[in-house]
C-alpha cells in the first residue's frame, strides 16, 4: 500500500468489431473481435492506494473529476480490492493522449492503463491473461490494450474464458492507421447505450454475429500471409456491416455525420485511382483510414484538399502494456 504505480496503454482500433454484449454486467462480447494497437494514442495512468482517504479521488487530464466518470472508476477498483482483499480508497491520477469519447476508443487506453496500474498499486502480480480479463471489467476493448499490434479478443462464455491474447505482437506487415479526426465533440449515444439498442432492435443481428465469426478466420488468415489488400478490404466491410445495425435498429441512430460519408467517398475515391486505402470507424464520426506507408502523402494531401480543417495523425503499429 501507498505505492503509486504508473502505467501507460495505448488504445486499438478494431478490424473485426466488437458490437453487442451477451453479458452486460461482466462485458462478455457476442462476438469474438481482432484489433490493432496504435503508438499515437495512449493513456499514462497512475494509482496509489492510500489508507487516509475517504473516498476514491480522479483527476482526468489535470482536472478533479466527480460525475458519472469517477463512479464507473470506483466501482472498476472494487473489483480490484475484492481480488487484493483491500479496503483502502485510491488517488487516480490520468492523462488521456487520445480525444476523449469522439470514436477513437479512449476507454480502451484508460481502462487497460487503470486495470494495470490498480492491480500492481494492489499488490497484486497478474499475467497478461488475468489483466486482460481484469481490463475487459471496465471496457471491453481494453482487454486488447493490454498487447501490443495484431490482438483477438475471445469472447468467451464467462469471466474465465472471456480475454484477449496477441496474434502478432511484433508486426510484420507495411501497415499504419491515418486518423481523420472530423469532430473532437462527446459523441452523443455512448457505445454501450448503442449496441445494446442495436442487439436488442435490429432484426439482421443474428446475421451480423454470422458474418462476423468468418471474417474474424479470413482476417487472421490475412495477418499470418501479410495480405494487406485482404486485411482493408475486410476491415471496412466489416465495419460498414457493424454500422449498418445502427441503421437497421429501431428507432434507427448513427454516429456518422456529412463529413464521415465524405471521407468514405473519398477512401473509394482514392482506390479508384489505385491507392490501396480502406476505412473503418468505431462509435464516432471519425474515420480512420488504413494504409500502407507509401501512400501516407498522397492520402495526407487528398484529404487536406477537401477538408482542410481535418486532423490527421499517422499511427503505426504500438506496443502492449508498460510501467513508468
Amino acid at each position: 500500500m501507498n505505492k503509486k504505480v504508473t502505467a501507460r496503454a495505448h488504445t486499438n482500433i478494431a478490424l473485426i468489431k466488437y458490437w453487442g454484449k451477451k453479458n452486460p454486467e461482466l462485458i462478455i462480447p457476442t462476438t469474438s473481435s481482432l484489433s490493432l494497437t496504435l503508438d499515437q494514442f495512449y493513456t499514462d495512468t497512475a494509482v496509489v492506494f492510500n489508507s487516509n482517504l475517504s473516498h476514491d479521488e480522479l483527476t482526468l487530464n489535470g482536472q478533479p473529476i466527480t460525475d458519472h466518470t469517477l463512479l464507473k472508476t470506483s466501482t472498476f477498483l472494487d473489483i480490484v480490492r475484492q481480488m487484493a482483499g483491500i479496503n483502502t480508497f485510491a488517488r487516480i491520477e490520468s492523462t488521456n493522449h487520445v480525444p476523449t469519447a469522439a470514436g477513437l476508443a479512449s476507454s480502451a487506453s484508460g481502462f487497460a492503463a487503470l486495470a494495470a496500474a490498480s492491480s500492481k498499486a494492489a499488490g497484486l502480480n497478474l499475467d497478461r491473461q488475468a489483466l486482460s480479463r481484469l481490463a475487459r471489467r471496465g471496457s471491453g476493448s481494453a482487454s486488447r490494450s493490454i498487447f501490443g499490434g495484431f490482438a483477438e479478443w475471445i469472447a468467451g462464455e464467462d469471466d474465465l474464458t472471456s480475454y484477449a491474447h496477441p496474434i502478432q505482437e511484433n508486426v510484420t506487415m507495411d501497415i499504419q492507421m491515418l486518423t481523420v479526426v472530423l469532430d473532437g465533440s462527446v459523441k452523443k449515444i455512448g457505445s454501450r447505450q448503442g449496441m445494446q439498442h442495436a442487439i436488442a432492435t435490429s432484426p439482421f443481428y443474428d446475421t451480423w454475429v454470422a458474418e462476423s465469426e468468418v471474417d474474424l478466420v479470413t482476417m487472421k488468415q490475412a495477418i499470418a500471409n501479410n495480405d494487406f489488400q485482404t486485411l482493408g478490404e475486410l476491415a471496412e466491410h466489416n465495419a460498414l456491416q457493424m454500422h449498418s445495425l445502427n441503421f437497421t435498429a429501431k428507432p434507427a441512430f448513427t454516429y456518422f455525420n456529412g463529413d464521415t460519408l465524405n471521407i468514405l467517398n473519398l477512401v473509394q475515391n482514392l482506390r479508384h485511382q489505385g491507392i490501396q486505402a480502406y476505412a473503418t470507424m468505431d462509435a464516432g464520426p471519425n474515420v480512420k483510414i488504413i494504409s500502407q506507408s507509401t501512400a501516407t502523402q498522397v492520402i495526407c494531401e487528398a484529404i487536406k484538399k477537401d477538408f482542410p480543417n481535418a486532423t490527421v495523425e499517422v499511427a503505426k503499429p504500438g506496443p502492449g502494456i508498460s510501467y513508468l
